[in-house]
């Protein structure tokens, strides 16, 4: 090998890789199957799946599935999925066993497969934050406007240092705002709520998942907490960009309402 090829190689093996995965699971209490539920002519996790390919950060895009419907039905629209156990407790356990076996990626994107909606450029936000080499988990926040969205507890808040890290997640309203009306707090402080997508270096992905279950995790039941009680920093970056979640029946009734989404 001559020199300049050589250099090409070393400058190849020091590029960063950043795989996105889709964790999708069957079974479901509140909608089993939503993966597969149709959207106006598509599944929930092919549009999921075609979103993510648009990101420009993403070198590849997989699913990450418990079950063999989805696994095929993944297969026959073209996109690629990995089968992963059953037994898994989080989208975070599943995405430590798909990227355990596809090796060769630096930075692992955990996408929600839940989210339609998901705007690629929310996906880069994030993987941008592992620019900085110190940066091992990262996730995404966004303003809260109204106290409507501050007081729902099915909406985690996060509270951030001035590094932007996160200091501690909860669904209450944090922080507390003493002496004034709880209407009132959106006017008087930059709140922040968490939107749930994560992104993790391999070896750190690897390492929180054999952490046990925290007493912060099982008091909010926020698994993030568990990672914090721990010892890690999550790198925060602020995005301007809403996502909507299905979680429920009638929050597919709801989108499929709103016919002003593109989808």
């Amino acid at each position: 090998m001559d020199t300049n090829s050589h250099a090409s190689a070393e400058v190849q093996n020091n590029l960063t890789r950043i795989l996105g995965i889709i964790p999708a699971r069957f079974a479901s209490t509140r909608f089993p199957g939503k993966p597969l539920i149709d959207i106006n002519g598509k599944s929930m996790i092919q549009r999921v799946y075609e979103r993510a390919l648009q990101s420009l950060k993403l070198d590849e895009v997989v699913v990450a599935t418990d079950d063999e419907r989805i696994l095929v039905h993944v297969n026959d629209f073209g996109g690629r999925a990995i089968l992963t156990s059953q037994a898994h407790q989080s989208g975070t356990d599943r995405c430590a066993e798909a990227a355990d076996k596809l090796p060769g990626f630096d930075i692992i994107i955990n996408i929600q497969g839940d989210e339609p909606y998901i705007d690629s450029r929310q996906i880069d936000l994030l993987a941008s934050c592992f620019a900085d080499s110190e940066t091992k988990l990262a996730t995404l926040v966004k303003n809260i406007t109204t106290a409507e969205e501050l007081n729902n507890p099915n909406s985690p808040k996060v509270v951030l240092n001035k590094n932007y890290e996160a200091l501690y997640f909860s669904r209450a309203a944090i922080p507390y705002m003493r002496g004034k009306g709880n209407e009132d707090w959106v006017n008087e402080h930059t709140f922040y709520k968490h939107i749930g997508i994560y992104g993790y270096r391999r070896d750190t992905l690897q390492a929180i998942t054999k952490l046990p279950v925290s007493l912060l995790e099982k008091a909010e039941s926020l698994e993030q907490l568990r990672w914090i009680e721990n010892g890690y920093k999550i790198k925060v970056a602020v995005t301007d960009i809403e996502t909507k979640a299905i979680d429920t029946p009638a929050d597919l009734e709801n989108i499929l309402k709103d016919s002003g989404q593109g989808l």
